[in-house]
């Protein structure tokens, strides 16, 4: 105790011995100018030339610092946009990528009288330090004919150039490359927070290109939604598939100029989406007055029915929702164009072949009619498998392993008291413009069979699509999105023959559904397991909060935002479309445009 008692003395006799004085030109011998409050200050401060001001094609070559005035420094962020007028009307935008306090005065700071001071002291003087931004310059905005356009950075500003923070709507939405109309995401925002402008309403809505006059419609190229458990990513995915069921939306169909509304099949395995048929109980007034302000389709979508897979005993009983509901059977016949379906594990391309040639057997001999028990007593005959092995066409081991993979398929899955998915999709039921089909497997306890259901209903979804002979007409011609949540299930990375049969057959639907007007929207919280050949067709993707390393690396947005991932709170997004904007951090509505959660 006495020696930290001498030790206090010895300082206090330090502080003494230097005079006790919070006149900042006592301690460094430098005199500064007193600044003139009178007036206004215009910007947060300027470009400064000591740090270097450079523009370079190599990006790590540039190097452009503002000085923030020290009035302005607690109001600036990471990532808060910024723009810097050149001489002649151009500006140039950029974002902050860097903050920094340097010396301003030759002095040390380190030392344990200048410690002392600062606990003792209630704040620091700011004017002791220069405040720097680092900046990333975005583009040069220029006026063309009266319209704003912009192009990439290739001018250096002058020195001490003022810089402000950017405030203008269409100057931001300009220097970001995003468009003015299209479907709906969120709202622009830097850590979390809205970015705010003078106009009103103050916030920047950040939409999807959704028309042929400015580039094909982004949901025809493809959307990935990640996210982890609790991160939003359901109510983030209802809020924009509720967009493309607006009532006005249309998209032209045919060279003749015919134009349909979007029909959406949502894959859904914790039977939360058949809630959007219902209004959202928890949205008020001033919800609804901000969602019509915007131009958003909000409130229950009418045209939402619940397609329920019958399986075996598994029963459908949901409360939390008013949606009709129609149940429906896979039928066998599928089967046919997807031997896969009926494999209940790994089988080797031998084992494939010999599944296909007996398929073709079977059918040729039953018909389409042939259901599932058939095909399990057709396999059971020992008379087949000693011709098969004896001509040379299947060996009898790979004929005992397609027998044991067939057999072992989940009870129930096919051919069930119910009417066929193929039959509701002859009669327009299933696909409908301007209808929202929600395909619940919540209840279907064998995840197999689950599974199963959800391949051989979207398999049948894409093999019209892609058909240049549809059997199915109006899914040839309604535009479609296929939402699969729990996407990484489904279309996995894999070694065996029905899952390369499966991304393949989805990689295909990706590269034409432009073309195609056909749209897959999937929903994951493990991105890292979506198959890399789907997952390369993707155009936007929508990041939630992740707390996966590999989830956060997979996903492939630029480093800058990959930090932000696991700190983002529910609703903070960062969305990566390169044909659509510069990749941006966005706030998602806090409230749900339809209803959402089982309370």
């Amino acid at each position: 105790m006495s020696d930290l008692g001498d030790f206090a003395d010895h300082d206090r006799d330090d502080d003494a011995d230097a005079g006790e004085s919070s006149s900042p030109d006592t301690d460094d011998g430098f005199d500064r100018p007193d600044l003139d409050d009178t007036g206004s200050d215009d910007g947060i401060g300027a470009l400064a030339v000591s740090e270097g001001l450079r523009i370079h094609e190599d990006g790590q070559e540039t190097a452009l610092k503002a000085y923030v005035t020290a009035a302005n420094r607690s109001a600036v962020r990471l990532g808060t946009y910024l723009v810097a007028p050149y001489p002649g009307g151009e500006t140039l935008f950029c974002k902050i990528t860097g903050l920094e306090y340097v010396q301003a005065f030759q002095s040390d700071d380190a030392t344990e009288i200048h410690a002392r001071r600062a606990m003792r002291s209630d704040d620091v003087d700011e004017q002791d330090y220069k405040f720097l931004a680092e900046l990333d310059p975005v583009a040069v905005l220029y006026n063309d004919g009266g319209e704003l356009k912009r192009r990439m950075p290739d001018r250096v500003p002058k020195p001490e150039t003022v810089v402000r923070q950017a405030d203008d709507a269409t100057e931001i939405k300009t220097g970001l490359k995003i468009p003015e109309d299209g479907v709906f995401l969120g709202h622009l925002s830097v850590g979390g927070e809205k970015v705010r402008t003078a106009a009103e309403p103050p916030t920047i809505d950040y939409r999807v290109k959704d028309d042929y006059e400015t580039g094909d419609p982004l949901v025809f190229r493809h959307t990935l939604v990640a996210g982890g458990t609790g991160s939003g990513k359901t109510h983030s995915a209802k809020n924009v598939l509720r967009q493309y069921l607006h009532e006005d939306r249309r998209y032209p169909v045919d060279a003749g100029g015919a134009e349909r509304r979007m029909a959406v099949v949502q894959f859904d395995p914790q039977d939360e989406y058949a809630q959007m048929h219902d209004d959202n109980p928890d949205a008020d007034a001033s919800d609804e007055r901000q969602w019509e302000t915007q131009g958003l389709a909000h409130g229950g979508h009418d045209d939402t029915v619940a397609f329920v897979p019958k399986v075996g005993s598994a029963s459908y009983a949901a409360d939390h929702h008013s949606a009709e509901r129609v149940e429906f059977t896979v039928p066998f016949s599928m089967v046919r164009s997807n031997p896969w379906l009926v494999a209940s594990s790994g089988l080797n391309d031998n084992q494939y072949g010999a599944l296909t040639l007996l398929l073709d057997r079977f059918f040729a001999q039953y018909g389409n009619g042939g259901t599932y028990e058939e095909f399990c007593g057709f396999l059971d005959d020992p008379a087949l498998k000693e011709e098969l092995d004896e001509n040379g066409r299947v060996h009898e081991a790979t004929y005992e392993a397609v027998l044991r993979r067939v057999h072992n398929m989940p009870s129930g899955l096919f051919d069930q008291d119910a009417r066929s998915i193929t039959d509701l999709v002859a009669d327009r039921q299933f696909v409908r413009p301007g209808q929202l089909s929600v395909v619940p497997t919540y209840h279907i306890s064998n995840s197999r069979a689950a599974e199963t259901v959800v391949l051989a209903v979207s398999s049948l979804l894409v093999d019209q699509k892609l058909s240049n002979d549809p059997r199915y007409d109006v899914i040839k011609e309604t535009p479609l999105v296929v939402g699969m949540d729990e996407a990484h299930n489904f279309l996995a990375d894999a070694d065996s023959v029905q899952a390369t049969k499966v991304v393949g057959k989805f990689t295909e639907a990706a590269k034409q559904g432009r073309k195609e007007r056909l749209g897959l929207f999937l929903i994951t919280q493990d991105p890292q397991d979506v198959a890399d050949p789907v997952f390369k067709q993707i155009n936007t993707t929508v990041v939630l909060n992740l707390g996966d390393e590999d989830a956060i690396n997979a996903v492939n947005i630029p480093s800058s935002l990959q930090s932000k991932v696991p700190y983002m709170e529910k609703g903070q997004m960062v969305v990566y479309s390169p044909d659509n904007s510069e990749p941006v951090e966005i706030q998602g509505l806090p409230t749900c445009v339809t209803r959402h959660g089982r309370e």
